[in-house]
């Protein structure tokens, strides 16, 4: 039998473009009805608490208030019943733990992924739970996100957040030469001139995530 269930869907993305196609494709799938759109992911938390939501389509990275994964993280704990799409631009697998741990049931890549955000709202109602199977090799300058160490992404992550050397070497419990050794690696391998690019082009690719910084190979 045919599945007549209309899901009350809600959208949340900061990004005006990216929110009016969810919203486009969503008004497009008679599975579902546009209820509520929002620029924040406070908001779309604060609505399903006080809302009966069937389907949240949301951006992991807002420019302003929580993060897109940390508010799918409360909204699942107070109410499971929502299912959670979580989009982004840039991703890594620590995103994915969290993510799966939290209960979301999906995770849809805008630029990268093989399937359409049509087939994946449609999978997800009829119950599955889609990730992607790999993480896209992001380009990081002149090198690949994937080319840097793990101690350089430990030290490009204090970076982004804003730490001296010395603050950094102290948080990481390394020597400050150390640090300065792998910030020098790091501009030899993407091009960028200075720690001040290093770390724009850092933030750019999505590695800040609540105050929290996460490598797209570890979080």
């Amino acid at each position: 039998m045919a599945d007549t269930t209309v899901y009350r869907t809600v959208v949340a993305d900061d990004f005006r473009i990216s929110r009016q196609f969810f919203e486009s494709r969503i008004r497009e799938n008679e599975r579902c009805r546009l209820i509520a759109s929002f620029t924040d992911a406070d908001s779309a938390a604060v609505y399903c608490s006080a809302h009966k939501v069937d389907l949240l389509v949301m951006d992991v990275l807002m420019f302003s208030g929580a993060d897109g994964l940390t508010a799918a993280e409360r909204i699942k704990a107070d109410h499971p019943s929502v299912r959670i799409i979580l989009v982004t631009s840039t991703a890594e697998s620590g995103w994915f733990e969290r993510a799966k741990k939290a209960g979301v049931e999906s995770f849809w890549y805008k630029e990268y992924s093989k399937e359409s955000f049509d087939e994946i709202i449609d999978r997800t109602l009829d119950g599955e739970s889609v990730y992607p199977a790999d993480i896209p090799d992001i380009d990081f300058g002149k090198a690949k996100i994937i080319s840097l160490t793990k101690r350089d992404l430990d030290v490009l992550r204090e970076l982004t957040l804003g730490y001296t050397n010395e603050e950094i070497a102290e948080r990481l419990h390394i020597s400050v030469n150390t640090v300065r050794t792998h910030i020098q690696n790091m501009l030899n391998k993407s091009g960028f001139k200075n720690r001040v690019e290093l770390a724009v082009q850092a933030a750019s690719l999505g590695l800040v995530v609540n105050g929290q910084t996460c490598s797209l190979l570890e979080c």
